[in-house]
């Protein structure tokens, strides 16, 4: 669990960091996330192969993985000029909705279990 909480919170981190202007800690912060995100996919993917049925899950970590690696490549070149390329920024919040999609499959797996 504490290996999937650990890129979401860089991603936030990056996002909370751009929206204060602070976009060098934006980069660093998703230059961060991607070895953290590539852990979580390769964590999803040993549990499929184990057995699971998180195929889903998955895929969203190779996807959020993609994300973050594009953002911070796309990002990189910019640090020194203080901007955030349209490319980067979309990254980000594509990243954040897939969480927000992760979250609510989880959810609706969980309330499916209960009943």
């Amino acid at each position: 669990m504490a290996r999937r909480l650990v890129p979401i919170g860089l991603v936030i981190a990056a996002a909370a960091a751009d929206g204060a202007g602070a976009h060098g800690l934006a980069f660093y912060a998703l230059l961060l996330a991607v070895p953290a995100a590539a852990v979580a996919a390769l964590e999803a993917f040993g549990r499929v192969l184990d057995g699971a049925d998180e195929h889903l899950h998955a895929a969203l970590w190779t996807v959020v993985l993609g994300l973050v690696v594009v953002g911070a490549a796309v990002r990189g070149p910019a640090v020194t000029e203080g901007s955030v390329p349209a490319l980067a920024r979309s990254a980000l919040l594509a990243c954040l909705a897939v969480f927000c999609v992760q979250a609510a499959v989880a959810a609706s797996q969980e309330l499916r279990g209960r009943v």
